[in-house]
C-alpha cells in the first residue's frame, strides 16, 4: 500500500506534497512537509443535502496539532487533546476564507476539509503548510471546486523579503504577511507590519504573488498525475419561473424597501414584502409544491442585483452615501469611571465600547498552542459580539470563531505601537464589547482600542485607525473579464453580504500595521487591489483627524484607577533573602502592603511593584529596602531580640543581619538586668552607632528613643556623637616567644622514649 505514494517537490520553496498512502477513503488526501514540519489534510463532500429546505453552503474547515507532533503529552488530566486553542482557529478561519468563493454557486453539499499537524520541528511554520494542504486535496479530489490556489508567509528583515520565515526569523521580521492566491489573482491576506508604506507593502505583495505562482504549479503536474475526473453535483438555484413571477409582483417595492437611512428599517421593510411574496407564490404553487429555500434564494438573488446595480450604475447606495464616503464618526473616551481606560466609537450604525485594563507580569497570557510565537504576551485584545448589537436574540455562550478573528486582527494592528515591556511593564487587555453592528466592528474595536490606550496613560507610539473597502465588480458573460468595478469606502454589513470584497487595513499616519482581505469571487486583480489601499489610506487619515479632536496623544500620566508600578535594583545575590524560606517573606510584605511585588525571572535583581495606592507602595518599597539592604551607620531599625546576655542582647535589624546592644546602651539611665528593658522576641527601636572591621554592628536603643521623642515632641532630632569603636586586638604585631612548655609554642612538654 505504501508503494502507492505519489510525491512532488516545490523546488524553490522545499514544499513536498504527498498522496496516496494515507486515508484513502476520503475524497482527497495529502500530506504538505518543509523541513520536519508535516501537516495530513483530508477533504470530504457528503452526497445529499442536509434537509429539503437548506439554502446555504455548509463548509466546515478544522485544524489541528496534536502534541504528539512534537514530543509532548497534552496538560490536564485526562492527557488528551480538548477544545481547540487559539492558534488553531485562527488556522481554521485563514484556510476557509481562501477555499469558500471557489466552490460553485449553487453547490450546497457539506463538505469538510480536516488538517492534522503530524510533525513539528519547532522551526517550520504548519499553518501555510495546511492552506496548500487544503488546496491539493480539494484540487485532486472529485468535490466540484475551481482550483488550485497556493499560500505562502513573507517576512522582511533587514528590508529584505523572506519567504517562508522559521519562527525565530518572524521575532526578527517587520513584516508578517501571508498571501494566498491562484496562477493569476489574489485570493486572501492576512498579517501585520510595523507601520510599512503603502509602495513598500505593494512590492510584497507582488513578490509573494511570484512564489505563490511555483506552489500553484506544483500542485498541477500532481493534479495530472494522479487526480480525480470532477463527480456532478446538482446546484441548487433560483427556478426561472418563480424568479420572473416574484420579480413582476414586487416591482419597485423592493427598491422602496431597501433604499433607507437605517438597517432595522430596511430589514423590517423587507421582512414585510416577503412575507407577502410567499403568500402570493403559495397560492400559485400550492401549499404542497412551494419551497421556502427557494423564496429565501430568489430574494438573495433580487437584492443582489438591486444593490449591485445601483452602485456600478449610479455610484448610488442604500444609505445614500457615494463610493467613497464615511459614515459620520462620533468619539468619546473616559465614559467609564471606575476602569483604567475607557471609550466609545461609533461610525454609523457601528458601535464600540472598548475598556483598557492594566495589570501586573503574572497577568500575562500563556501561548496555548504547539508551535508559533513567544511563550506568553502581555498585549491581549479580547472582541465581544453580542446578540442585541443586531437586535436579535440569541445564546450568549462564549466566543465563537469569528470573535476570536476579530479580536486577533484587531490585535495585531495595535500591537506595533504598544510600548516594549522594559519601557512599560504592564500587561495591557483591552475588551471591545459590540454595542451595535452594521459592518467593519473589527475596525471599530481598533479606532476604539486606541483612544482607551490613551485615556488610560499607555504610551503608545502614534494613533491607530482602521476602515474597510468593498468591492462591486462586473464581468463580461463570455469571457468572465472584468467590464466594470466599484470600490466602496466604509461598507456596511449589506454591502459586505452582496458585495464582492472586504479589505480591511489599519494603521498610523506612517504605514500600515494591520490588513485582512477575504472575497466572495475568485480573485482580485493587483491593479484593483493598489486602489483599494490608496482610498483605504486617505479614508484612515480623514479617520485619525477625527480622533485626534477628542484626545490627539497619551495622557501625560497614567488614568487615576490605574495601578502605579515602581522598579528598583536589589543585588542578585538577595533574591532568595526577598523571597524567604517557601516564599514566606515576599508573602509577608504583599500581605502588609498591600502591593504585588514581581521579581524578574532572569535572576537580574530587577523588581517591579505594582500597587492602586502610593501608600502601599511605598510600604512595600520600605519593606524591600529593608529585606535586601545592609545595615548602615546613623540609620534606626524596628528589630526583633533574638538573644539576651548579662551584658546586653542581640538584635536583628534586617533579615538575617543583627546587631548587639550593650547593656549601657539600652536606656539613658543605668540598667541592672537587661531583663528589665526588653524580653526574646520583643520588637525594639536601635540605631547603628558603628561598624568595626570585621562587621561586627554596634547598635543602640537610647539613641534611637530619645530621637524619636525628640520627632513626637515637634523638637529638632538631636545630634549624636557616637563612641569610637574599640579597635580589635592585632596579635600579629606583637614578637614570637616560644612557650617555656614546650617547642616552638606547643603546649606539655614532649613525652620521651622510654
Amino acid at each position: 500500500m505504501l508503494n502507492q505514494k505519489h510525491s512532488i517537490t516545490c523546488e524553490e520553496l522545499k514544499i513536498t506534497f504527498e498522496t496516496g498512502y494515507l486515508a484513502k477513503q476520503a475524497n482527497g488526501a495529502v500530506n504538505v512537509n518543509l523541513g520536519e514540519t508535516s501537516v495530513f489534510v483530508a477533504a470530504t463532500a457528503a452526497d445529499t443535502l442536509r434537509s429539503e429546505d437548506q439554502d446555504f453552503f455548509p463548509l466546515t474547515v478544522d485544524y489541528r496539532e496534536k502534541f504528539s507532533a512534537s514530543g509532548r503529552f497534552p496538560g490536564g488530566f485526562f492527557k488528551r487533546e480538548g477544545r481547540p486553542s487559539e492558534k488553531e482557529i485562527l488556522t481554521c478561519r485563514l484556510c476557509d476564507r481562501p477555499l469558500r468563493p471557489l466552490f460553485p454557486k449553487g453547490f450546497l453539499f457539506e463538505v469538510q476539509v480536516v488538517g492534522m499537524l503530524l510533525s513539528a520541528d519547532l522551526i517550520n511554520e504548519a499553518d501555510i503548510l495546511f492552506v496548500n494542504g487544503a488546496s491539493a486535496a480539494l484540487a485532486l479530489s472529485d468535490i466540484p471546486w475551481n482550483g488550485p490556489i497556493g499560500c505562502v508567509r513573507l517576512g522582511q528583515i533587514n528590508g529584505s523579503f523572506v519567504v517562508n520565515p522559521t519562527q525565530e526569523q518572524q521575532l526578527e521580521s517587520d513584516l508578517d504577511l501571508v498571501y494566498v492566491g491562484n496562477e493569476e489573482e489574489m485570493m486572501m491576506i492576512e498579517g501585520n507590519a510595523k507601520e510599512i508604506p503603502e509602495n513598500r507593502f505593494i512590492e510584497a505583495l507582488d513578490y509573494a504573488h511570484e512564489k505563490v505562482r511555483k506552489i500553484v504549479a506544483t500542485q498541477k503536474e500532481l493534479i495530472k498525475k494522479v487526480g480525480k475526473e470532477k463527480k456532478a453535483f446538482s446546484l441548487m438555484v433560483p427556478e426561472e419561473e418563480k424568479l420572473a413571477f416574484t420579480r413582476n409582483h414586487i416591482g419597485e417595492k423592493l427598491r422602496e424597501a431597501v433604499f433607507q437611512p437605517e438597517k432595522k428599517a430596511r430589514d423590517e421593510a423587507v421582512k414585510v414584502l416577503k412575507n407577502e411574496t410567499e403568500e402570493q407564490l403559495k397560492q400559485k404553487l400550492g401549499e404542497e409544491t412551494y419551497e421556502p429555500a427557494q423564496l429565501n434564494m430568489i430574494f438573495e438573488v433580487l437584492q443582489e442585483e438591486l444593490y449591485r446595480g445601483e452602485i456600478l450604475e449610479k455610484g448610488k447606495r442604500v444609505d445614500n452615501r457615494g463610493p467613497k464616503d464615511l459614515r459620520s464618526i462620533e468619539t468619546g473616551i473616559d465614559v467609564l469611571p471606575c476602569v483604567h481606560g475607557s471609550a466609545i466609537f461609533q461610525r454609523g450604525e457601528t458601535q464600540s465600547l472598548v475598556v483598557t485594563t492594566l495589570g501586573s507580569s503574572n497577568d500575562t497570557q500563556e501561548n496555548d498552542g504547539i508551535t508559533g510565537g513567544s511563550s506568553s504576551k502581555s498585549f491581549i485584545l479580547h472582541y465581544n459580539f453580542p446578540p442585541y448589537s443586531v437586535g436579535e436574540v440569541g445564546r450568549n455562550s462564549g466566543p465563537g470563531r469569528r470573535e476570536i478573528g476579530h479580536g486577533a486582527l484587531a490585535e495585531r494592528s495595535l500591537l506595533p505601537v504598544i510600548p516594549p515591556q522594559d519601557e512599560f511593564p504592564y500587561t495591557i487587555r483591552i475588551v471591545s464589547e459590540i454595542m451595535e453592528s452594521n459592518g467593519s466592528t473589527s475596525m471599530a474595536s481598533v479606532c476604539g482600542g486606541c483612544l482607551s490606550l490613551m485615556d488610560a496613560g499607555v504610551p503608545i507610539k502614534d494613533i491607530v485607525a482602521g476602515i474597510s473597502v468593498g468591492l462591486v465588480i462586473e464581468k463580461e458573460a463570455t469571457s468572465g473579464k472584468i467590464k466594470k468595478y466599484v470600490t466602496l469606502t466604509d461598507i456596511i454589513g449589506s454591502e459586505d453580504h452582496f458585495g464582492d470584497m472586504d479589505f480591511k487595513i489599519c494603521g498610523t499616519q506612517k504605514g500600515i500595521t494591520g490588513f485582512q482581505l477575504d472575497l466572495k469571487v475568485s480573485g482580485l486583480p493587483m491593479n484593483i487591489a493598489k486602489e483599494a489601499i490608496e482610498q483605504n489610506r486617505v479614508a484612515r487619515m480623514a479617520i485619525i483627524d477625527i480622533m485626534k479632536k477628542t484626545i490627539d496623544s497619551p495622557r501625560p500620566e497614567l488614568h487615576p484607577n490605574a495601578p502605579r508600578i515602581h522598579q528598583m535594583q536589589i543585588y542578585p545575590k538577595k533574591i532568595g533573602v526577598l523571597i524567604g524560606p517557601g516564599g514566606k517573606n515576599i508573602r509577608r510584605i504583599c500581605q502588609i502592603s498591600g502591593a504585588e511585588i514581581d521579581i524578574n525571572e532572569d535572576n537580574s535583581g530587577k523588581i517591579a511593584i505594582y500597587s492602586s495606592d502610593q501608600k502601599s507602595l511605598d510600604r512595600a518599597v520600605e519593606e524591600i529596602e529593608l529585606s535586601c539592604g545592609e545595615i548602615e551607620v546613623g540609620k534606626n531599625y524596628r528589630g526583633v531580640v533574638h538573644g539576651i546576655k548579662p551584658y546586653g542582647v542581640f538584635v536583628e535589624c534586617l533579615p538575617g543581619k543583627e546587631g548587639f546592644v550593650h547593656i549601657s546602651e539600652l536606656a539613658d539611665f543605668h540598667v541592672e538586668k537587661t531583663e528589665d528593658v526588653c524580653q526574646i522576641s520583643d520588637e525594639i527601636w536601635v540605631k547603628c552607632i558603628g561598624i568595626d572591621e570585621q562587621g561586627r554592628i554596634r547598635l543602640s536603643r537610647r539613641f534611637a528613643m530619645a530621637e524619636r521623642e525628640a520627632i513626637e515632641r515637634g523638637e529638632p532630632v538631636p545630634e549624636f556623637e557616637f563612641p569610637p569603636m574599640k579597635p580589635p586586638r592585632q596579635n600579629n604585631d606583637k614578637p614570637w616567644k616560644k612557650r617555656s612548655d614546650g617547642e616552638n609554642g606547643h603546649r606539655g612538654r614532649r613525652r620521651e622514649k622510654r
